[in-house]
């Protein structure tokens, strides 16, 4: 009976500690599902990477990267001959019949300078450079889909751990509640057994109980602060953040989210990324069937040259100056090469085929992933509606088993595994709320709606 009683007020001590430290933290403002988004859109690592890509994407899709303009290179160089010479005429003479001296010219600097433009412009290539702008674009809009479909599965991984501490959080206020209650049976079996009405075992069980109630109430408390730290994690911020969340529940209307199920062509982001890439695959087609046809190009250039000369034996010192403009057109035909372009172009369309089958196959997915959806949800709105009937009945069992409770009706036993009952009741109720509107939260990405409604 010691080993109990020790056991019992170390339980206690570690409680009261623990609550101490809970009421001394600083009050936590409260994190709304709106600012909760808003966070994760400014700072989650994911969704900051897809947007990168799609900013990528949009610059793909530049005049710049189109192939449409013309390409213009400069070239420019200098050089710089240093020569030594010696003319010997060997006894040949003069036009006075004396003999010629020899000549000796040291240091000889011959100077070359040349610049020079060349412009080169593809005036038609069997529409491949077209069909490839028009894939950058495309892509473009894929990289976008891309990034709404990371932010739209974030969105809901973000709402699924809200809405764990949600209810954790409300779980918490129904622990302390219960173990209030326990503490006043507690009390009042301790003043009946001071006044001899009831014997020690009445009080005993009803600290049992408190003991119970307040590891529930530990364990739910903690899970909480691990729960929020996820959340913190996910919009990358300090993991030790206070807040508090909104455990307010609201759920769309019925007909609204029939609605939506008539246009999941219209917005579901995995068929529109799969409509996306087969419009690509397509384009592939297009451009690689222009490389069977001809291709004409336009050239022109410009050249500029000046070469310093030194005196020669003969010559004096000369500068000789020259500057050209040339013109031209070309044509180039791969009559011919190895099959390769032929071979390419079957592959493409083997590739087209391939998405088309996928996007079948997607449309096949996504309807029956709907339907599940749907059936989760509407089950889960019944569970619910079922719960908080239970809530009721196990309310006013408890209520009265309370109240017979008091005059000695209905014993200890009954009266806790009333109040268990009730306990549980309520817990199960808002794990179906939550449950519930999670499920909501699916439908509406499904259905591509997730970021279009107030969460």
């Amino acid at each position: 009976m010691m080993k109990h009683k020790i056991l019992y007020g170390l339980i206690a001590l570690m409680y009261l500690a623990f609550a101490k430290a809970y009421a001394q933290q600083p009050d936590a403002s409260l994190l709304t599902r709106e600012q909760a988004v808003e966070l994760m859109l400014e700072n989650n690592y994911g969704i900051q990477i897809a947007r990168n890509s799609e900013i990528i994407a949009e610059n793909n899709t530049s005049i710049l990267n189109s192939g449409y303009l013309p390409s213009l290179q400069g070239t420019a160089g200098a050089s710089i001959d240093e020569n030594d010479s010696k003319t010997d005429f060997n006894g040949a003479l003069d036009a006075n019949g004396l003999p010629r001296d020899d000549i000796e010219i040291n240091n000889a600097q011959t100077t070359q300078y040349n610049a020079g433009l060349s412009l080169n412009y593809t005036l038609f290539d069997g529409l491949g450079r077209l069909y490839n702008y028009k894939r950058l674009k495309e892509q473009y809009q894929l990289s976008q889909l891309q990034a709404r479909s990371t932010i739209e599965t974030t969105t809901v991984q973000l709402m699924s751990v809200y809405l764990e501490i949600a209810r954790l959080t409300e779980n918490e206020k129904i622990f302390q509640e219960n173990l209030k209650i326990s503490k006043q049976r507690e009390k009042r079996a301790q003043y009946q057994f001071d006044y001899g009405q009831v014997n020690k075992l009445e009080v005993l069980n009803a600290r049992v109980d408190i003991n119970a109630d307040s590891i529930n109430l530990l364990n739910s408390r903690q899970q909480l602060r691990n729960t929020k730290r996820d959340l913190n994690l996910l919009l990358n911020r300090d993991l030790d953040s206070q807040y508090v969340v909104d455990t307010t529940v609201t759920f769309q209307n019925v007909l609204m989210m029939d609605s939506f199920l008539e246009k999941v062509q219209e917005n579901n982001v995995s068929l529109l990324q799969a409509e996306s890439t087969l419009q690509i695959s397509d384009y592939d087609i297009k451009t690689t069937k222009a490389l069977l046809l001809p291709r004409i190009g336009l050239t022109g250039s410009y050249g500029w040259n000046q070469s310093e000369n030194p005196p020669t034996a003969f010559f004096p010192s000369t500068t000789r100056t020259s500057a050209s403009i040339a013109v031209g057109a070309n044509l180039t035909w791969d009559i011919f090469d190895g099959g390769s372009s032929l071979n390419n172009l079957r592959n493409a369309k083997i590739a087209y085929k391939n998405e088309a089958l996928f996007k079948s196959q997607l449309e096949q997915e996504v309807a029956r992933d709907i339907a599940n959806a749907k059936g989760n949800y509407e089950n889960a709105l019944a569970i619910y509606q079922m719960q908080e009937q239970n809530v009721l009945t196990n309310e006013d069992n408890f209520n009265r088993s309370q109240e017979q409770f008091k005059i000695g009706q209905v014993s200890s036993v009954e009266f806790r595994q009333a109040q268990l009952n009730l306990l549980n009741a309520v817990t199960i109720k808002n794990l179906a709320k939550y449950d519930a509107k999670l499920a909501e939260y699916q439908l509406l990405q499904l259905v591509g709606q997730i970021l279009n409604m107030p969460l």
